[in-house]
């Protein structure tokens, strides 16, 4: 069942800002906890650029985070975490151990990258790179509504042939616990199927969220990959996704969810997880439901990671849609 936003924000606790530099066509997305926060990441992509993925490990002190950053720009773009981490830094969020009057706390503020450097926006920013800024601009706007394809972290990217973008969707479980996901799209690979205009994705479609394009008949070839980029080159690609539950679990739990929710870029992209790619999946639960302590406690986990692939998946797709110029574009064969 489909929440009423078909946004990450579906899951209570969380909201969104975004911020972009239209000249440099390039942003910022960020997802803000209105408290403190259990989160996990996987990492599965031959190119990452992250901020704060060590602090996430299970035996790591700091169990909890304030905020997930994503955003253009490469390495550059990981100041945008520090904009975001002043930002809730003035407002007194973040771990505090020991200390008084005066010292400041640390925001918890993980941060991932993707490559949109080359895509034709002014990028001659010298020593000031625009992120630090764009980032505490987005961190102050965050509502549970927000806009979806080119937008803040999104707003420059390419998923394979076609423009890409910020996706989002959401879903309700049989138990009531909602699963939502939002995804920063620049793949390597293709999101719809050759020669057809269908996304790989529409199998998980729910009430023509992305066009209700249908799904394709063509048949599947181990080589056939549809708009994949014409370049292969090392660290130009990367998806970037989030998936959150209100469901109340332990660092190790959201693990498995992350781990699982990875399925879904592999589902909507066609190829996934190359050397090219810098792909990472966070997860987060907000904590507001509780699941039993018993024997049908791992089930349930598993029931969580399985609709979070399913999630990302209708992100991904919902995210190229509305990126502008799709329908342009579409039926573009650069590379089969």
């Amino acid at each position: 069942m489909k929440p009423r936003r078909n946004l990450i924000t579906d899951v209570e606790g969380l909201s969104v800002g975004q911020a972009h530099d239209e000249a440099a066509a390039s942003g910022v997305t960020v997802i803000l906890a209105d408290r403190p926060v259990i989160a996990a990441v996987d990492v599965r992509g031959g190119a990452p650029a992250s901020r704060e993925t060590e602090t996430l490990r299970p035996e790591n002190l700091v169990q909890e985070i304030d905020a997930i950053v994503f955003a253009g720009g490469s390495v550059h773009g990981l100041a945008a975490g520090d904009g975001v981490a002043a930002w809730l830094g003035a407002r007194g969020r973040g771990f505090a151990l020991g200390g008084g009057a005066g010292v400041p706390s640390s925001p918890i503020v993980p941060a991932a990258c993707l490559y949109d450097l080359a895509n034709g926006g002014a990028k001659d920013w010298g020593e000031d790179p625009p992120y630090r800024t764009l980032g505490r601009i987005a961190a102050g706007t965050a509502t549970p509504d927000f806009d979806i394809g080119t937008a803040g972290a999104g707003f420059g990217a390419r998923a394979g042939g076609l423009p890409g973008g910020i996706g989002s969707a959401s879903a309700t479980m049989a138990n009531g616990g909602v699963v939502g996901a939002l995804a920063a799209v620049n793949s390597f690979g293709s999101v719809i199927a050759p020669g057809s205009g269908q996304f790989w994705a529409a199998p998980f479609e729910i009430d023509d969220e992305f066009g209700g394009l249908g799904v394709s008949q063509a048949p599947v070839f181990h080589q056939t990959w549809g708009l994949a980029k014409a370049s292969a080159a090392g660290g130009l690609n990367t998806t970037l996704a989030c998936v959150a539950t209100d469901v109340a679990l332990s660092r190790v739990e959201l693990l498995r969810v992350a781990v699982m929710a990875q399925d879904g870029l592999a589902r909507a992209i066609r190829p996934a997880h190359t050397p090219f790619d810098g792909d990472i999946v966070f997860a987060l639960s907000t904590g507001l439901r509780e699941l039993p302590c018993d024997g049908r406690r791992p089930l349930a986990i598993a029931r969580i990671g399985a609709t979070a692939a399913d999630v990302v998946a209708r992100a991904i797709a919902r995210g190229v849609f509305h990126a502008k110029g799709f329908g342009r574009h579409q039926h573009d064969e650069t590379l089969g």
